[in-house]
């Protein structure tokens, strides 16, 4: 692997993370996701076929601008009032409404 490929394996690599960081929950294995990210780079990071190594880099831009994109996409529903899942932004626009008038709104006991 030249330099110029490693550099944009490691800029790649950390925009990577970045969005897996940003974007998935604990609960859904960020743990596990992180783990296989960084094994695969490490895996191929031995690779002296420069197709193969552009494939790869390609494979983990993707990867990082459809995560980006969907966090976004939801994001966008939720705006538009359009999401199915509305009990996170219903928390927040009561939030800001409580926030508005000096109040702060109770915490929910979760055992």
């Amino acid at each position: 692997m030249s330099s110029s490929e490693a550099l944009q394996a490691a800029k790649v690599y950390r925009e990577l993370l970045k969005a897996v960081k940003k974007h998935i929950p604990k609960e859904d294995g960020k743990k596990r996701f992180k783990e296989y990210v960084t094994n695969e780079f490490r895996n191929n990071s031995t690779l002296s076929d420069p197709s193969s190594v552009h494939q790869k880099i390609k494979l983990a831009n993707d990867y990082t601008l459809l995560l980006n994109s969907v966090h976004h996409h939801k994001d966008l529903l939720f705006s538009y009032n359009i999401a199915v899942d509305r009990s996170e932004e219903m928390k927040r626009v009561l939030g800001k409404s409580a926030a508005s008038v000096g109040l702060q709104l109770p915490d929910v006991y979760q055992p």
